[in-house]
């Protein structure tokens, strides 16, 4: 029987797709599609304009700042005062952002720029557009996806990236938290990983829908993703990851597409959010469900946007639609 922790939800109108939820802290903070962000303390949101002449694309947090790219090329930074800094100004559009402590780096078309918590930024030119970025745990260290596979680029040394080859288009890419595994989700509704020990392949297939939202678990035993009917979570434990294992599956709605989770950073408790707008808590060691949010009949509004503070007391989600919510754990 699913429970509920609706009632300790509290709404925010976004008034605009939700790129992208994170928290500085205990502070919520919302990117939105219009170019604008809130700061969303309950009671006193704070909405700034940060793209005064375009949309935001992406967006990537570190918990000290938020990020955000956009369509007129530029890229900035937000603090929890609601400071902007301005990061760049390219020709074309920010396809992707990346961050970890301080560091961040975005792409626009072939171009990645790595910025260092110092400042200094380094150039790289991948082998076709670029469509993904995530940091390494540990070092500084990215994975650039791209058609063809992904490159795995030093910023801060001189030669060329190691590369990871698997033909098609590759969107989105995460390193595990132990650095053993990179995986790319792909355009034609499947994920690709690689051991990096010997670049050893996996195919991780089966998605009725394209995959553009990953969690791993706080223990790195776990790859939460979306595209199907219920969250698909991938085993990684073990020297061969999920190789010749099978998925879990977990809150399975057969009227819903899962379109964004995030896990819990202490616990095995994973977010997901659909395409009608419901959000379901779901515990892996019993697969019991706590709703979250649930949308009145011929309401839906997709997901798009899921986070958990760093303690796990709170979670903000987001909608394309332009509705928004904070749930407040209770204690106990």
């Amino acid at each position: 029987m699913t429970t509920s922790l609706t009632e300790h939800v509290t709404l925010i109108e976004a008034q605009a797709e939700v790129v992208g939820a994170f928290f500085l802290g205990r502070l919520p903070v919302l990117a939105l599609a219009n170019g604008e962000a809130i700061l969303a303390e309950i009671g006193a949101e704070t909405r700034l304009k940060v793209h005064e002449d375009g949309a935001i694309l992406t967006a990537a947090s570190d918990g000290r700042k938020v990020y955000t790219g956009g369509d007129d090329g530029k890229a900035f930074a937000l603090d929890a005062t609601g400071k902007i800094e301005a990061l760049a100004q390219e020709k074309g559009w920010i396809d992707a952002l990346a961050a970890r402590d301080g560091a961040v780096a975005w792409s626009s078309g072939k171009t990645v720029r790595a910025r260092d918590a110092k400042g200094e930024v380094k150039t790289f030119t991948a082998p076709s557009s670029v469509r993904g970025l995530g940091f390494f745990p540990k070092g500084y260290r990215l994975a650039v996806a791209h058609y063809g596979g992904a490159s795995l680029w030093f910023p801060n040394v001189q030669g060329e990236p190691d590369s990871l080859n698997w033909k098609g288009s590759h969107l989105d890419v995460t390193v595990a938290p132990d650095a053993r595994f990179v995986v790319t989700s792909m355009q034609e509704n499947a994920l690709h990983g690689w051991r990096l020990a010997d670049k050893n392949d996996m195919r991780m297939t089966g998605y009725p829908a394209k995959t553009r939202s990953f969690a791993w678990s706080h223990d790195g035993n776990w790859l939460a993703t979306s595209g199907a009917e219920g969250c698909i979570v991938w085993p990684f434990a073990g020297k061969d990851g999920p190789m010749g294992k099978a998925p879990r599956e977990c809150g399975v709605r057969s009227d819903a597409l899962v379109t964004a989770v995030a896990f819990h950073p202490g616990a095995l408790v994973v977010a997901i959010g659909y395409d009608d707008g419901w959000v379901l808590l779901v515990r892996m060691v019993d697969a019991a469900e706590i709703l979250a949010r649930r949308t009145p009949a011929g309401e839906a509004d997709a997901i798009s946007a899921l986070a958990f503070d760093a303690k796990g007391a709170r979670l903000a989600f987001g909608t394309r639609g332009g509705v928004a919510g904070v749930l407040d754990f209770p204690k106990g």
